[in-house]
C-alpha cells in the first residue's frame, strides 16, 4: 500500500501538485458513526481499544479523503500516567481532582513509560500505520503551559488567573512543573514517532493569555527544549495555538517546521510580519455553518493568498464543531484540492 505523502512533502517546505488539507479535530463529534459510538462508550474507553480507536482516527480520512489522519485520543491521555487524577466530563471539559498548588504537588508528579502506560495508544499507531491508513498519521501532545492551566485551575479557565497567579508568585515551582511536563511530553512523543506517526503537532491552545514577554520568560525555553529533542526524530513538527497571533514571531524562533495559525492572523499578514516557516490553517469554523458561496468565497481567498509561495497545508484555525456537517466538509476537501491544483 503507497502511502500519499503529499502533506508531509509540503510541510517540509516542498513543491505539491495541490494544496493538502486536513481539519483539527476532524475524527468525530459531527459524524454520525461516531455520536452513535458515544452513546456506548466514553472518550477514554474509546482510545483504550486500539481497533475502535483506529476506526475512529480513519473515518475522516474515508469519509472526507483528507491528506492526513490525527490520532483520536485527547490531550489528558498521558497524564493519569503520571499521577493526575482527570476525568472528561460531558458539557465541561477535563477536570482534575487533585489541582497542584505548591512545588509539594509538582514533586510528587511522576514519569511516563509509554509501553507500560499507555500501550493502547502506541497499538492504535502501529494498526493504523502497518495496516489501514494510506496518508500520514499525525500525532499530538498538549505543551506545558495548557496542560498546567488544567492541572492549576482543576479544570477549564476563562482567564487562567490561578495559572498566572502561580506562574509569577512562585517560579520555582512554576519551571519545575514546566520541566515534568516538558519530560513527559518527550517521551510521550517519541514513543508515538517510534511506533509510526509521520507527523507531530503540539497543541499549545491556550498560551495566548500570556503576553509576549511573559512567553519568553516562562515559556519560551522550555519549547525550544521539548522542539529541539524531538527534532532528532526527523519527522516535522507543528506548533498551534489560539488567539496567539502576538507570538507568531515568537514561534518563528522554535525548531518547529510549522505553524498553525488561527483565524485570527491571515497568511499575508503572518508572512509580513516575518513569519518564514511553512504555514497552517486557518478558515473560521464557524464559516462551515454558513451557505456554500461564503465557505467557497473565504476558501478561495485563504488560497490564493498560500499559492503565492505554496508553503501551506489548508486546515481550520481551531477545531470542527459537533454542528458542522460531515457533507461539507467532504465539498471543502474536494474544493481545496481542485482548486489548488498546480
Amino acid at each position: 500500500m503507497k502511502l500519499n505523502d503529499t502533506i508531509i512533502r509540503a510541510y517540509k517546505g516542498e513543491a505539491t501538485a495541490y494544496t493538502p488539507a486536513w481539519f483539527m479535530r476532524q475524527a468525530g463529534r459531527s459524524q454520525e458513526e461516531y455520536r452513535k459510538l458515544k452513546e456506548k462508550y466514553s472518550l477514554f474507553e474509546i482510545t483504550h481499544q486500539p481497533e475502535l480507536c483506529a476506526y475512529v482516527t480513519r473515518l475522516p480520512v474515508e469519509n472526507y479523503d483528507v491528506d492526513a489522519a490525527i490520532l483520536y485520543k485527547d490531550i489528558m491521555t498521558p497524564l493519569p500516567a503520571i499521577g493526575v487524577d482527570v476525568d472528561i466530563k460531558s458539557g465541561i471539559g477535563p477536570v482534575i481532582d487533585n489541582p497542584i498548588k505548591n512545588i509539594q504537588d509538582v514533586e510528587r508528579l511522576g514519569t511516563i513509560t509509554p509501553e507500560e502506560d499507555v500501550p493502547y495508544v502506541l497499538e492504535t499507531i502501529k494498526l493504523l500505520t502497518e495496516e489501514q491508513l494510506q496518508v500520514p498519521l499525525i500525532g499530538f501532545s498538549g505543551a506545558p503551559f495548557t496542560l498546567a492551566s488544567y492541572l492549576i485551575e482543576g479544570g477549564p479557565s476563562k482567564n487562567y488567573g490561578l495559572t498566572k497567579a502561580f506562574m509569577y508568585s512562585n517560579s520555582q515551582a512554576w519551571f519545575a512543573l514546566m520541566d515534568k511536563l516538558a519530560d513527559m511530553t518527550i517521551t510521550y512523543v517519541k514513543a508515538q514517532i517510534k511506533a509510526g506517526v509521520k507527523a507531530v503537532q503540539i497543541f499549545d491552545s491556550w498560551v495566548g493569555a500570556l503576553n509576549t514577554a511573559d512567553y519568553r520568560t516562562y515559556i519560551k525555553p522550555v519549547m525550544h527544549r521539548i522542539f529541539s529533542e524531538l527534532q532528532q526524530d526527523d519527522v516535522p513538527l507543528i506548533m498551534f495555538g489560539v488567539g496567539a497571533s502576538h507570538l507568531l514571531l515568537e514561534w518563528n524562533d522554535l525548531p518547529v517546521d510549522v505553524i498553525g495559525l488561527d483565524w485570527r492572523t491571515s497568511i499575508e499578514e503572518a508572512r509580513s510580519l516575518g513569519v518564514t516557516k511553512v504555514l497552517q490553517g486557518n478558515l473560521d469554523p464557524a464559516i462551515l455553518l454558513a451557505d456554500w458561496d461564503t465557505i467557497e468565497s473565504r476558501t478561495k481567498a485563504i488560497l490564493d493568498q498560500s499559492m503565492k509561495d505554496g508553503r501551506h497545508v489548508f486546515n481550520l484555525g481551531h477545531g470542527v464543531t459537533p454542528d458542522i456537517q460531515p457533507e461539507t466538509l467532504k465539498k471543502l476537501t474536494d474544493f481545496i484540492h481542485s482548486y489548488s491544483k498546480r
